[in-house]
């Protein structure tokens, strides 16, 4: 639950830097570093600098760990033995495509605001969502993508789909979610459906789950963080949900499911978020820095000053069916 939140609100990082910052940030609150045991946003040096904010004195950074990229060229693209290394500066030969590749990580550091001083932060308004009630636009953003996606979504009787919340038909190629479910319930199961169709129906009508534990945990993964990046707490219902389904697979720990899946969530998650109205919880970034890699985000590699240790690196690029089991209804 903790990790799928906290990844939720930093969705410009990958998920093992979520939880690489998750603890040493938790760390750092326990020394007595910072002052809240969460972060709010996180940057590297320079990204503070672009904000007019410096690190503190003595104020260590997280490590976390940025891709190395390299380009390659080649003729023909379909060769995977055929792509050549470029140098640095070097232009590929006539004909040639070129391509960008991550070939390894190396170590970068990040600061939370609080161990940050300077301009202040814009803030954000935070959502306030009643009880029972769904984000303005989420229905239709979702229904929108499952449709895109070759799917007939609709809202029917529970009899039809043996008292379920949801049911995804890939044979068919149909979303079915309960009409008598309340909004906030209805579009947390439409995302979780939307997840099965993006990650487990192959266009030729017929499932790709290898394990359907794992297939769940997904979806349920996925529905979980699109509610929280709409400030939509669905932990009372996907907690359970995801322990239940977790724990169905053989020889491993409920949370190294969780752990394995996470990053292929996260990535689904976004996917879906990048095409719905702009989440209002943000995404770990401070206001006023664009995505990882873009224009409008200074890259973090300046040496700081005065006891800060030196950012070295830069910021990241940024007919089955499914049925609840009776456990997690």
């Amino acid at each position: 639950m903790r990790a799928i939140q906290f990844a939720a609100k930093f969705r410009s990082r990958s998920f093992g830097n979520t939880l690489l910052i998750y603890v040493q940030h938790m760390q750092a609150y326990l020394e007595g570093r910072v002052p809240e045991p969460i972060p709010t946003f996180v940057a590297g040096f320079r990204q503070w600098q672009h904000l007019g904010r410096s690190v503190n004195g003595g104020q260590s950074g997280y490590a976390i760990l940025a891709p190395v990229t390299r380009r390659f060229a080649t003729t023909n693209p379909l060769d995977a033995d055929s792509w050549r290394p470029l140098d640095f500066g070097e232009k590929a030969r006539p004909g040639e495509v070129v391509r960008t590749k991550v070939v390894g990580v190396k170590p970068a550091y990040v600061w939370d605001v609080s161990q940050t001083s300077g301009e202040p932060i814009p803030e954000q308004p935070a959502p306030r969502l009643l009880s029972g009630q769904a984000p303005e636009g989420l229905w239709d953003g979702l229904a929108a993508q499952v449709e895109t996606a070759g799917y007939a979504p609709s809202r029917v009787d529970a009899a039809a789909i043996d008292g379920v919340n949801g049911r995804t038909d890939i044979r068919n190629r149909t979303v079915q979610v309960r009409a008598d479910l309340d909004e906030a319930t209805a579009v947390k199961t439409l995302a979780h459906e939307l997840a099965h169709v993006v990650l487990h129906a192959s266009p030729d009508g017929t499932s790709n789950v290898a394990h359907r534990g794992i297939a769940e945990v997904e979806a349920e993964s996925v529905a979980m963080m699109i509610g929280a990046s709409y400030g939509l707490d669905t932990a009372e219902y996907s907690v359970p949900y995801v322990s239940t389904w977790s724990d169905t697979v053989a020889d491993a720990e409920p949370l190294q499911v969780v752990r394995a899946t996470g990053e292929r969530v996260r990535r689904t998650a976004l996917a879906i978020l990048d095409q719905l109205p702009d989440p209002p919880t943000g995404d770990g970034l401070p206001p006023g820095l664009g995505s990882p890699g873009s224009s409008a985000t200074p890259q973090n590699n300046e040496t700081p000053a005065g006891g800060v240790h030196q950012p070295t690196g830069v910021p990241e690029p940024g007919g089955a069916q499914s049925r609840t089991p009776p456990a997690a209804r």
